[in-house]
């Protein structure tokens, strides 16, 4: 099969024009459309030597293609038919065989011609299946492109059996070469016709390219590219800067997101009452941020200072109306959160614990009240099994204070107006309350981390209140049913299996993740809503953390996939060990002894596996059943770097432990040399396998070797 010629290359310019796509949702669809659109030109071998860029804007999703063929090649294809002596009848004329294959191919029986096969002489045709043109294809696949994109939601805006998408669609762009091509989007047929800036631009802008589209949509109030739109951002907020000598309160999540939210950015500086920051700096941040979508700035020592840069859909704001409006909106948020600190301080932080009754944490587990009593007991127990830290009594108790508040603040009004502060306002409400830095601070973190990049807890007191809260988040999710699967993760679990993991590394924690699990599940079954957790399901909360142990090892932290196998097939309940044995590994796996080794082990645990031996399960060998001066030089071996093996591990010094057990080498290569393991004489032969299986058991509590890459040895 083999392409006939090659055609021109030409562009594609495509946008689909519609309402206002909440700004969030624009990076990962822009990126799915990418991704839509060469999946479907590959499917149509059209994706060699193309390129496809994507853009958006809160009112249009736009790709660019370069290079796309104007007409898929014509495709030459042999097809062979029936055998010559089959094809053609003694006197050479052709058979009933030859007009059927001739007729099924489209073409004259003249036509037909004899290729040799490895099965002697077959008749033969030659087909052409023309390439279509790209417009015919263009025609097929950017609505299926569009139609794949995934949303949260869609919207269906011409009748409930109409088309959906996130927003109504009002115009669609297809120009093929500065040519429209004909096809229709949700019904909406395509043109060369766009529209600019809602209030800046023409509602009706004719383009023949994509650099035409560019340069008349920034004509009428639209920047095309995002990453643009963000440089225009970023110097502006940097000019304003330097004029008021102030700086930026860094944010870059905010900065993408207004990003998306204008065609044509401005930045513009407003002010704010100084009275105003007598407020804490989260609320004040959190209120311009979160409700407005502004940028606080700071004094050059940092503390916040009385004005906010907004980012304005317009070129620019002459009359300054625009920004007594967002100073007015302002003003009356700060109003908001003035009157809520004030109000909910007139009652101590611990009275609001009654009220958490009412605030339902999950249907089958509860309140928010029932959940504090588990997270305080669990908390209780963590701090006790951290004694030989240096914890002291002391410490439990604040931790149990800690815990008993932390969730207080989801009964207040700022939390209830600003839910993003929950957490930050408990710990900021103790603290003012005269609670010790300690408690305030532990109630303030005790949501961290939410993620890997994320700090942890400053104090282990707030390490205690987290990894208690994460534990019966997961606990008590998994006891009732309510598991991850696939992107469904409503209470956001591997969130805090992930937090729980971060807190252990980071802090150093030696801390059985069997016992803590045990200790949540005691909780849950001790208080409200008093449910069982089952030995299945525990077992399933351990696998659930250890598989985001895992993913951070391998990672975050460098680690060989096999070298985390083979450290958690040892064991992986003390994450801090375990992370001890994986340095350790990395550190002697390149050895001279190591992979050879690794390979035995391997082989070893195939042997045992195919005779059904279980490693775990202790047998003594018996020395007068060898045969073979091997034998007695592995068995001595094992039982000598045994004992060694042994002291090192209790010490912590894993490489040691290691290299000794590498230090095996010779005896098993000895072994396997001159000793045929499955022995005739059945005796034997179980003491073979017991030997083995004694090497596998005694040296596989580190790492097991078996589970490193390698070939096996024939």
């Amino acid at each position: 099969m083999k392409a006939l010629a090659k055609e021109k290359r030409v562009e594609l310019l495509f946008e689909v024009g519609c309402e206002e796509i909440p700004a969030g949702m624009l990076p990962k669809a822009e990126e799915e459309l990418r991704t839509n659109i060469e999946k479907l030109l590959t499917a149509e071998n059209l994706s060699e030597g193309v390129t496809v860029e994507t853009f958006s804007a809160p009112r249009r999703l736009t790709a660019w293609v370069r290079g796309l063929l104007a007409k898929q090649p014509d495709v030459e294809n042999e097809v062979t038919g029936p055998p010559k002596s089959v094809a053609y009848d003694a006197v050479g004329a052709p058979t009933r065989a030859a007009l059927s294959f001739a007729e099924k191919q489209g073409v004259h029986v003249s036509d037909l011609y004899l290729v040799q096969t490895a099965k002697g002489d077959h008749l033969a045709a030659k087909q052409i299946r023309r390439g279509r043109t790209a417009e015919q294809i263009l025609q097929a696949i950017l609505p299926r492109a569009v139609h794949d994109l995934t949303w949260p939601r869609s919207m269906a805006w011409t009748g409930l059996e109409g088309p959906r998408f996130i927003r109504p669609i009002r115009w669609t762009v297809a120009v093929l070469n500065g040519k429209p091509v004909k096809l229709s989007i949700a019904g909406i047929p395509a043109g060369d016709t766009t529209r600019g800036h809602r209030f800046l631009g023409s509602s009706a802008i004719r383009v023949k390219s994509f650099a035409d589209y560019e340069k008349k949509l920034r004509s009428n109030g639209v920047i095309v590219r995002p990453s643009e739109r963000e440089d225009k951002i970023a110097k502006e907020l940097e000019a304003h800067a330097k004029r008021g000598a102030f700086r930026v309160h860094e944010d870059d999540d905010l900065r993408k997101l207004v990003t998306y939210l204008n065609e044509f950015p401005s930045v513009i500086q407003g002010n704010f009452d100084p009275a105003y920051l007598s407020l804490p700096d989260e609320i004040l941040v959190t209120v311009m941020r979160g409700h407005q979508k502004y940028f606080a700035v700071e004094k050059k020592n940092g503390e916040l200072a009385p004005h906010f840069l907004a980012v304005i859909n317009i070129a620019k704001d002459t009359k300054g109306i625009v920004r007594a409006g967002h100073e007015r909106v302002l003003r009356a948020r700060f109003a908001d959160a003035q009157f809520f600190w004030e109000s909910d301080q007139k009652c101590r932080l611990a009275d609001y614990l009654p009220k958490l009754e009412r605030v339902t944490y999950e249907s089958r587990l509860g309140s928010y009240r029932d959940k504090v009593e588990r997270v305080r007991a669990i908390a209780r127990w963590l701090t006790e099994q951290w004694f030989n830290l240096g914890i002291l009594q002391a410490h439990v108790a604040e931790a149990d204070r800690a815990a008993e508040l932390a969730k207080c603040d989801l009964a207040t009004e700022m939390v209830r107006e600003f839910t993003e502060l929950q957490g930050i306002v408990g710990g900021l409400y103790a603290r003012a309350q005269g609670e010790p830095d300690e408690v305030a601070d532990a109630v303030y973190d005790h949501y961290r981390p939410v993620g890997l990049d994320d700090p942890i807890p400053r104090n282990l007191t707030g390490c205690a209140v987290a990894l208690a809260d994460k534990l019966d988040s997961i606990v008590g999710c998994f006891a009732v049913g309510v598991v991850p699967t696939g992107s469904s993760d409503p209470y956001a679990l591997r969130r805090a299996a992930l937090g729980i993991v971060k807190i252990i590394l980071d802090k150093k924690l030696p801390i059985s993740l069997s016992l803590a699990i045990g200790a949540a599940s005691k909780a849950l079954l001790t208080h409200k809503p008093k449910r069982g957790v089952t030995p299945t399901q525990e077992t399933q909360i351990l696998e659930f953390i250890l598989d985001r142990a895992k993913f951070v090892f391998r990672e975050r932290e460098g680690f060989g996939y096999d070298e985390v196998s083979a450290v958690f097939r040892a064991g992986a309940d003390d994450l801090v060990d375990a992370q001890k044995r994986l340095l350790a590994l990395k550190a002697i796996r390149k050895s001279k002894n190591f992979e050879p080794l690794a390979v035995s082990f391997k082989r070893i645990r195939k042997i045992l596996e195919k005779a059904n031996v279980p490693v775990g399960e202790v047998r003594s060998v018996n020395p007068e059943l060898f045969e073979n001066g091997a034998e007695r030089e592995l068995h001595a071996a094992v039982r000598e770097a045994a004992s060694k093996v042994q002291t090192l591990k209790r010490s912590g010094k894993y490489q040691e432990a290691l290299e000794v057990i590498a230090g095996l080498r010779k005896s098993v290569d000895q072994f396997f040399d001159g000793v045929m393991v499955m022995a005739e004489n059945e005796a034997v032969r179980k003491n073979r396998l017991t030997l083995l299986a004694e090497l596998l058991r005694e040296f596989t509590t580190v790492a097991d070797f078996s589970e490193i890459g390698g070939e096996e040895r024939r």
